[in-house]
C-alpha cells in the first residue's frame, strides 16, 4: 500500500491542476452528512491561501434537500465559468427561507462542499472530486450527536433522502482522492488516491473520462 499524501501536499496538486469551469479549478468534495466536509473544506481553503467554500446547504432548502443543481447551474456554474463572480442568496434552515446574499469570487481554486457534491451532473466540470472517507453510519451519528435532539425530525427525513441519492448518483466510486480523518482531535488528514494508485502518480484519467460521458 503506497504512504497516503498529506493534507498539505495534496493542496498542493489542487492548485496545480488546469482550470475546469472558465478560469476556475472546481474542487467537489463529497461524502455523508456528518463525515467532516465542511471542516475540511476549512483546512483546505486556509491552505490553498483561501480559496473561496461554496456551500451546497446554502442551495439546498427543506422541500428540496437534493434539488439545487438548477440553481447551482444558473447563479454560480454560468457566471464562474465566464470569469464573473457568482452572486447567490443562502438558505437559513431556522428560518426556512433564502435570506442571506453571498458573492463568490472566480478564484484560482473554488471548493465546493456538500451532500452531492461528486454528483454526476457536476462531476463534466470539476478538476478534482475529493471524498471524506467516512462510513455513512458513523457520519450520521457523529451529525445527530452535532445537531443535538432539535434536529431528530429532520435526521429521520434526511437519512432516506440522502440513501436514495447516493443509490441512484453515487460519487465515491469517481472520488479523485479519499480523505481519512486521523487522530484525536480531527487534527490530521491521510489522502489516497481512490483506486490505489501511488499519490505521486497522475489523477486517474479513467475517470476524468467517464465524468463527461
Amino acid at each position: 500500500m503506497p504512504a497516503p499524501l498529506t493534507l498539505e501536499a495534496l493542496a498542493d496538486r489542487l492548485a496545480a491542476l488546469p482550470a475546469s469551469c472558465g478560469p476556475v479549478r472546481l474542487v467537489g468534495l463529497d461524502g455523508h452528512a456528518g463525515s467532516g466536509k465542511t471542516t475540511l473544506a476549512r483546512r483546505l481553503s486556509q491552505l490553498l491561501g483561501g480559496a473561496p467554500v461554496l456551500h451546497l446547504d446554502d442551495l439546498a432548502c427543506h422541500e428540496a434537500l437534493f434539488g439545487w443543481m438548477e440553481r447551482l447551474t444558473r447563479q454560480v456554474l454560468e457566471p464562474l465559468g465566464r470569469g464573473e463572480p457568482a452572486r447567490y442568496v443562502s438558505y437559513d434552515w431556522v428560518a426556512g427561507a433564502y435570506t442571506t446574499e453571498a458573492v463568490l469570487p472566480p478564484a484560482p481554486v473554488v471548493l465546493v462542499e456538500g451532500v452531492g457534491a461528486g454528483r454526476a451532473a457536476l462531476r463534466p466540470l470539476l478538476a478534482c472530486l475529493l471524498w471524506a472517507d467516512m462510513a455513512a453510519e458513523d457520519a450520521w451519528r457523529r451529525g445527530r450527536r452535532r445537531d443535538g435532539p432539535g434536529q431528530r425530525g429532520f435526521w429521520a427525513r434526511w437519512v432516506p433522502a440522502e440513501r436514495a441519492h447516493f443509490a441512484a448518483d453515487p460519487s465515491r466510486p469517481f472520488a479523485d482522492f479519499l480523505v481519512r480523518e486521523t487522530g484525536e482531535g480531527r487534527t490530521g488528514y491521510e489522502v489516497r488516491g481512490s483506486t490505489g494508485e501511488a499519490p505521486d502518480a497522475p489523477l486517474n484519467m479513467t475517470l476524468r473520462i467517464t465524468r463527461g460521458s
